[in-house]
């Protein structure tokens, strides 16, 4: 079952996009409206945010939709407006429960970022990060004079491909590193060298671009099969 309750700048929160049809609504726009009606009892809560979601993949038509981010409180204020369900009594448990753990999940993480040995080397593994960096900008130079015209996309797509083929990821973090614990910190500081070196190798040997964004990948993914890849799911591990 996926995870309704997500971490946003360190702090639990869930979307009204991702509940309204839980609430047994039919549009969105009717849970939105709960709020707006309400707006100054939401904001002595917390002011409320709002964020843009993309139409589903694959969809034809349609525009980007706002939704509400809400708190814990928030998330509380609007289950008692709404009408009194199975289906939201339902929810209200499930949510909260997600929000408890979510809690433990901060706790947690700010407690490790505090921990000598981690913040040691998570500062090491910005040095490898800085020297991969500088690496993926001069083989984006070296792509751009290949005739790639979107070269600039392979500092996302690099990071994407190590994090996919090193960990199986059950929840999104804004900054990945940032909640990896000290054996998965080592592991993708190893993985950026050996990105760094398959992109110098294949530029000094004068590879075409797309075989040496293959050849990192490749070493990569060997290295993660050697490994073996690691579950990131905070809610299960509390």
């Amino acid at each position: 079952m996926e995870n309704l309750v997500i971490l946003k700048n360190n702090e639990a929160t869930v979307s009204t996009f991702v509940l309204f049809k839980l609430l047994g609504y039919k549009e969105h726009r009717a849970l939105k409206k709960v709020i707006k009606d309400n707006i100054s009892n939401f904001n002595d809560l917390g002011l409320m945010q709002l964020e843009i979601n993309k139409p589903p993949k694959g969809s034809i038509g349609g525009r980007p939709e706002e939704s509400y981010i809400l708190n814990e409180d928030h998330f509380i204020l609007l289950i008692l407006l709404c009408k009194n369900t199975k289906e939201t009594i339902s929810l209200k448990v499930r949510v909260s429960n997600e929000f408890s753990r979510m809690k433990k999940i901060i706790s947690k993480i700010a407690s490790q970022q505090q921990n000598q040995q981690w913040l040691e080397i998570r500062d090491s593994g910005k040095i490898d990060r800085r020297i991969e960096t500088d690496t993926i900008k001069e083989f984006v130079d070296y792509a751009f004079k290949q005739g790639s015209k979107n070269a600039k996309r392979y500092y996302m797509n690099i990071s994407k491909m190590e994090n996919k083929a090193l960990f199986l990821v059950e929840q999104k973090y804004k900054n990945l590193r940032d909640v990896l614990g000290v054996v998965d910190l080592l592991t993708i500081q190893q993985a950026d060298r050996i990105v760094a070196k398959a992109l110098n190798d294949g530029m000094n040997q004068e590879m075409h671009y797309k075989k040496i964004y293959e050849l990192a990948k490749e070493r990569v993914i060997m290295f993660a099969e050697i490994r073996g890849q690691s579950t990131l799911n905070y809610l299960t591990q509390i």
